[in-house]
This record gives structure tokens, C-alpha cells and sequence, in this order.
């Protein structure tokens, strides 16, 4: 019997041993969980606060594009008024001297005077406003070509 009170504590004491090397191990194992757990949601706020940032550069340089698109179209339409503004005043000044031509041929050369400037006048205009146009183009994608770059460069660079 003494032999079987033996076993019995031996028995108690080696369940108790694997009992505390189990609690151990899951222990261990516990806290592993729980710092990849902690390191993949801060993984995962980091991502999103980048993806947060990265949509308000975004943001921005659509207004940046859009506020150059409206200085450009505020240029080009100041341009035009003033160009139908002076172009009528021309042509009204032209009417003046055309009404007070004395001859055929002065009518004639008058005219003709007059269409060649309001050519040249014309040409002129169209050629500025071209520049004018080309410019608030590139002025305008210029933020949205930054942003794309940037991006692109950021993903190079995490490949």
C-alpha cells in the first residue's frame, strides 16, 4: 500500500509539473498572440493614417488644379472682353473714316487698312490667348502631376 501511496504522489506530482509547464507554455504563447495582435492593428492604423494623409494630398491638389483651371478661365475671359471691347471701338472709329471718305479709292485704301489691322490685330489676339490657354492647362495639371509622381515614387520604392 505504501508503494500504491507512492505512485499516487509521484503520479500528483508529475500531472502537477506538466499542469505548471502547460500554464507556462500557454502563457507564452498568450502574450505572443497578443503582441502580434497589438503589432498588426498598429500596423493597420498606420496604413490607414497614410492612406488618410495621402487622400488629403490628394484633395488638395485637386483644388490647387481646379483654382488654376478658374484663374486661367477668369484670364482668358477678361482677355476676350477686352478684346470684343476694343475690336467694336476699332470698328465703330472704322465706320467714322469710312463714312468720311471723300473718294472711291480713299474708301478703298480706308478698308483695306482697316481689314489688314483687324488681321493682324486678330492674329495677335488668338496667338496670346493660345499662350494664355497652354499655360492654364500646365498650371492646372501641374498639382495632379506632382501627386502622381509622388505616388508612383512611392510605390517603387515599397516594391
Amino acid at each position: 500500500m505504501a508503494d500504491s501511496a507512492e505512485t499516487v504522489k509521484k503520479t500528483v506530482e508529475t500531472a502537477k509539473a506538466t499542469v505548471e509547464k502547460t500554464a507556462a507554455q500557454a502563457e507564452k504563447l498568450q502574450a505572443g498572440a497578443a503582441k502580434a495582435f497589438r503589432e498588426g492593428v498598429d500596423k493597420s492604423i498606420a496604413g490607414v493614417a497614410e492612406l488618410n494623409a495621402e487622400g488629403k494630398k490628394n484633395l488638395e491638389a485637386l483644388v490647387a488644379s481646379a483654382t488654376a483651371a478658374q484663374k486661367g478661365a477668369e484670364t482668358l475671359s477678361a482677355a476676350s472682353l477686352a478684346y470684343g471691347k476694343k475690336s467694336w471701338e476699332d470698328g465703330v472709329a472704322a465706320a467714322q473714316s469710312l463714312a468720311a471718305a471723300r473718294s472711291v479709292q480713299e474708301l478703298i485704301e480706308l478698308q483695306t487698312s482697316w481689314a489688314k489691322s483687324a488681321a493682324e490685330t486678330y492674329l495677335s489676339e488668338v496667338s496670346r490667348m493660345t499662350d494664355v490657354f497652354t499655360a492654364s492647362v500646365k498650371d492646372s495639371f501641374k498639382p495632379i502631376n506632382e501627386r502622381v509622381t509622388a505616388s508612383v515614387e512611392k510605390f517603387q520604392a515599397a516594391r
